[in-house]
């Protein structure tokens, strides 16, 4: 099934990258929804089943963020179509985003399938180079500074990755095992020298915290939002992020019944307490609103990583955090489109009165600030409700302590400038304020009320999936 997929999959993209017809690009954007739909679902039914000569493995980790990511498709390319239509771009310029679009969806979905650490970096590396090319969409100096900064960088990130994946080959040769895939690899490293295996883990995290937007190796996340269509910066910060967590989730699982448990979850709770404090540091000050929210999502990032750190309650926590974290940073950057409709402009200060131009997103960015500082009813209130007391049971209370207290900042910077660009007049001339059709938003409200429920009230199945993710992790 997994081959016909890409098959379609390659089909679908070199069919929108030739077409210019309107019509037509409807009709391949929606094949490929159904197309993304079907292998999801088919995932779902067909759990711990190899695919291509076990390249690539429906488990419940990968089917879970694929679900995720088949929910954002829709979402992320309804915006897209809204926001080329709004900028009125040349059938040329929509033919390419599309195409490329389509192509990243993939690409991630080869990352939450992957079955062994070749291939994931591989796939990985197809996410850089299919991004770059939304991110250079407007064509601009800044766009074209951007790409090639995060095409850099993200290429260091995996070039690390790559030296992890030689350090890891090197410790299984001393298990006389050549076998890289993710089921095979924890049998052979209990006897191995734990200096390759040490080796691997670092080159392995900071390789893949490029895509996952964590310190140190955050910069590129943060700088590719500020240009990007705001669809693309939903994307960015979500579905693109999610592939560096399973990235980093795995390497993380085939070591985690090893001696270097301990030190690996210093490594992971130090990257994530200084993405934490870092993400303050800047959001206190900045009067960007894409990078406020791209340092909300390093802020969230390190929340993740040290849910996976503390064990326990932890690793639960960190991929609902994930997964409702998606949903709400979708939702932000959705509406960000529609702000900067009605303002002209990302610059905080330059807006204000957000409440009389635009009831229905006004509404969407009040939901967001209760969501994402975590109050409740938030459902991310519930994620980080148990990554506090994960860090409590790993006796962390110090680090719990100073994280509350950086949260507390946050939470303050966040709410003064949404509450600034809600309620308080906008010193910039009136000008003609743009209407925005409400039905805009409703994805948006959609989103949000998922995180609500997933937070509040887990089906059954959603909750198995997470704990089958989790079962081969050390209690």
């Amino acid at each position: 099934m997994f081959g016909y997929y890409l098959i379609i999959i390659l089909l679908l993209g070199i069919g929108s990258m030739i077409n210019r017809n309107s019509k037509i690009r409807i009709l391949l954007l929606l094949l490929f929804l159904l197309t993304q739909t079907a292998i999801a679902f088919y995932g779902f039914f067909h759990i711990n089943t190899p695919e291509l000569d076990g390249n690539f493995y429906y488990d419940s980790l990968g089917v879970l963020f694929l679900f995720v990511l088949t929910i954002l498709s829709y979402t992320t390319i309804f915006h897209s179509y809204l926001y080329l239509q709004n900028r009125m771009d040349s059938s040329r310029n929509q033919s390419i985003y599309f195409a490329a679009l389509i192509i990243l969806i993939a690409a991630m979905t080869c990352v939450y399938l992957a079955a062994t650490i070749g291939i994931m970096w591989v796939v990985i590396e197809a996410t850089t180079l299919s991004v770059a090319v939304l991110i250079y969409h407007e064509r601009t100096h800044l766009t074209l500074e951007a790409t090639w900064k995060y095409v850099f960088i993200c290429s260091i990130g995996i070039t690390f990755a790559f030296v992890g994946i030689v350090f890891l080959s090197k410790a299984l040769q001393e298990a006389n095992s050549v076998n890289l895939s993710f089921s095979d690899i924890p049998g052979h490293l209990q006897n191995v020298n734990t200096f390759w295996l040490k080796l691997a883990f670092i080159f392995l995290v900071v390789g893949f915290s490029t895509k996952m937007g964590l310190f140190p190796m955050h910069t590129i996340a943060v700088d590719a939002h500020t240009v990007a269509p705001p669809p693309i910066s939903a994307f960015i910060s979500t579905t693109l992020m999610n592939v560096g967590f399973v990235a980093i989730f795995r390497t993380y699982s085939i070591m985690s019944h090893t001696s270097i448990l301990p030190w690996m979850n210093q490594i992971l709770l130090w990257c994530g307490f200084l993405s934490i404090f870092v993400s303050t540091v800047y959001i206190i000050k900045v009067n960007h609103l894409k990078r406020m929210f791209a340092y909300s999502s390093l802020e969230h990032m390190g929340l993740a990583a040290i849910g996976l750190a503390s064990g326990g309650i932890g690793y639960f926590a960190a991929i609902l955090h994930m997964v409702l974290h998606s949903f709400v940073k979708a939702s932000i950057f959705y509406q960000i489109d529609q702000i900067h409709r009605v303002f002209k402009t990302y610059i905080i200060s330059k807006t204000g009165g957000y409440f009389s131009k635009n009831l229905a997103g006004a509404l969407v960015m009040l939901l967001v600030f209760v969501s994402i500082t975590a109050m409740p009813p938030s459902g991310m209130f519930v994620s980080e409700l148990l990554i506090f007391l994960s860090l409590f049971e790993s006796h962390h209370l110090i680090l719990f302590v100073l994280i509350l207290i950086l949260l507390t900042m946050i939470m303050w910077a966040l709410g003064k400038n949404i509450f600034s660009m809600l309620f308080l007049p906008s010193d910039e001339p009136a000008g003609n304020v743009v209407k925005i059709n409400p039905w805009e938003s409703s994805t948006q409200f959609i989103l949000l009320a998922a995180a609500i429920y997933l937070g509040l009230n887990p089906p059954a199945v959603f909750v198995q999936l997470i704990n089958d993710s989790i079962m081969l992790l050390p209690k």
